[in-house]
């Protein structure tokens, strides 16, 4: 069984970005939107959406940003990764702010 989650954390201001709109669109084409939680967290994707295949997250963060910062240069990110195993744990964080972002494979 394969899993997803991610984090999105705010670097200027050294928290987690709660209420983060984000959307997951899978190999096939699928949708699924979801929203961070008070830690900046979102997880619970169903299972039977995760295959092998190229994905990609979507992080809506220009309402985000504007609210919390005032601006944003960015008003969307969007991070393209491979499932490539049937089984594990995916984890995908970002790092913003309104002028940089930064991701990496998390745990």
């Amino acid at each position: 069984m394969i899993s997803l989650s991610s984090h999105v954390l705010d670097t200027t201001e050294g928290c987690p970005a709660a209420g983060m709109a984000l959307t997951l669109t899978t190999p096939g084409g699928e949708s699924v939107k979801k929203t961070t939680d008070h830690d900046g967290r979102c997880s619970g994707f169903d299972s039977h959406l995760l295959t092998i295949g190229v994905y990609c997250i979507r992080f809506h963060c220009k309402e985000y940003l504007l609210a919390h910062h005032g601006k944003s240069f960015y008003p969307f990110v969007d991070i393209h990764f491979e499932i490539t195993e049937a089984t594990g744990h995916y984890h995908i964080p970002l790092l913003i702010s309104p002028y940089g972002y930064s991701s990496y494979r998390g745990s």
